[in-house]
């Protein structure tokens, strides 16, 4: 395991657990958010995304963590990676943890990439780009999506690893090897 994607819904934990893994087999971690997202909660321009993640993917060891389609499933993340992370927590506990996390940051106006903070829209869960609103609505396509690729031929050279709880992500990490 050389070169891992971490996947699953916003507040699922993927960064975090991106992280552990990115320190258990030590390998830089990346993830895709800070790339996308621009000061201002501007979005790069689409080619040039997909070119500096096929640049960072180049590497012999990385861990990425993000659900970007055309640079993920459709792009050069999954097309090198060796491995594949499905963080796939229950709705409930994505809702609670989204929930919390948007509080937190905006509560504490934290900085994340870019100079970016939560917006208070995040909680109008009828305005269109609320993470929260987000999160509900993607779950049942990450599901969709995620499980499709586990069963895709095209797609045997990937090791899928799913994982539904926090509990089974922490005893997949104490089996995981150093620089496995």
């Amino acid at each position: 395991m050389q070169r891992v994607s971490v996947v699953g819904n916003a507040g699922s934990g993927k960064s975090s657990l991106a992280r552990r893994i990115a320190a258990v087999i030590d390998a830089p971690c990346i993830e895709l958010d800070a790339i996308h997202h621009l000061a201002g909660w501007q979005s790069i321009d689409p080619d040039e995304f997909v070119d500096r993640v096929d640049a960072i993917t180049h590497a012999e060891r990385w861990v990425v963590d993000g659900n970007y389609r055309t640079v993920v499933v459709d792009g050069p993340v999954w097309a090198r990676a060796d491995t594949v992370v499905w963080l796939d927590l229950p709705r409930s506990a994505v809702m609670r943890q989204v929930i919390g996390r948007t509080l937190r940051r905006t509560v504490r106006r934290e900085r994340l990439w870019n100079g970016n903070r939560e917006p208070l829209t995040n909680f109008w869960v009828w305005h269109p780009e609320s993470i929260i609103r987000w999160a509900w609505t993607q779950h049942d396509k990450y599901e969709d999506r995620y499980s499709r690729s586990m069963a895709s031929p095209a797609l045997d050279h990937l090791e899928f690893v799913r994982l539904r709880s926090h509990a089974e992500a922490d005893e997949w990490l104490e089996n995981l090897s150093p620089r496995q």
